[in-house]
């Protein structure tokens, strides 16, 4: 009688393979990145908001309270009383710098988004070359702008004008905010113009009705760029204003007295600069978030 045939036991291939593979380290992912928000998220917003709080504190505080670490004071406004009165005079710097600013968007930006349309719809010959042309004027210092603009606005009577800081801001805002609003444009489908030229929109329509009004929110963080650029602009005031069309940044520096360096005066002043662009961002917070969403994928 034939004996029966042992068959040998099954083994676990897939275990046994498992247990040769070497193991893939776990993921540790969803642990540290609490830890690290939790930690790091409070470390930023206080390197961050620490000097605009003590500057708001400074700008309170009275002159006898500057150099103490109080900050349980009876608040005062005299530190921005006395800016306000000659010979500080910063309310006039303050309508030059507001001025001077929005003159420089509500130019900038018309002009930017006509380019920036043109480069981005309009084929025709040089379009890159002047593109990248326009690009590199970035690249040059200010600095060594200076001496030839002030030649020059001295020859023409532009120096210490609102107009010559406007005229000089355009040569900066112009060809950046014109880089921005293309990207943004480049977002919007052509097939879009294509559709509107067919049902009989022109070239001018398209631009204006259609393909600018889809980039609105790409406009909209080019204005703000520009009017923050304009508004903090810092060199060009310095060189080419004396008296009259000093603007807020520059007018800082009188707050430097016989006495030295008048630190309330100087956070009242920095006050003056800050809250209009924080009242600015609160504004159009909506809209600035839009664009750079729009901007970020083609």
């Amino acid at each position: 009688m034939a004996s029966p045939t042992t068959l040998p036991a099954p083994t676990n291939t897939h275990q046994d393979t498992r247990r040769r593979r070497p193991g893939k380290p776990r993921r540790t992912d969803g642990h540290v990145a609490p830890i690290v928000e939790r930690i790091g998220v409070p470390v930023v917003a206080v390197f961050v908001l620490f000097p605009i709080l003590w500057m708001a504190l400074t700008a309170f505080k009275p002159r006898s309270s500057i150099y103490t670490l109080e900050w349980l004071i009876v608040p005062t406004l005299e530190n921005f009383a006395s800016i306000l009165r000659p010979p500080r005079s910063f309310d006039l710097l303050t309508l030059n710098s507001v001025l001077v600013s929005v003159g420089t968007v509500v130019i900038a930006i018309p002009v930017a988004s006509l380019a920036a349309f043109g480069f981005s719809r309009l084929d025709f010959r040089g379009n890159r070359t002047i593109f990248v042309g326009l690009l590199a004027t970035q690249f040059v210092p200010p600095v060594a702008l200076a001496l030839p603009f002030f030649m020059l606005y001295r020859d023409v009577g532009l120096l210490d004008t609102r107009l010559g800081l406007i005229i000089i801001n355009l040569s900066i805002i112009v060809p950046y905010s014109t880089w921005l609003i293309k990207g943004f444009v480049d977002t919007v489908p052509k097939e879009v113009d294509e559709a509107a030229m067919v049902d009989g929109c022109g070239p001018i329509a398209v631009a204006f009705r259609i393909t600018l009004r889809l980039a609105a929110p790409g406009i909209m963080v080019a204005t703000v760029f520009a009017f923050v650029a304009s508004w903090n602009e810092f060199l060009y005031p310095l060189l080419l204003t004396s008296r009259e069309a000093v603007t807020l940044p520059v007018g800082l520096m009188r707050t430097l007295g016989a006495e030295g360096i008048m630190w309330e005066q100087m956070a009242a002043g920095g006050m003056l600069v800050m809250v209009p662009l924080l009242a600015l961002s609160i504004a159009i917070r909506k809209h600035f978030a839009e664009g750079l969403t729009m901007g970020s994928v083609k």
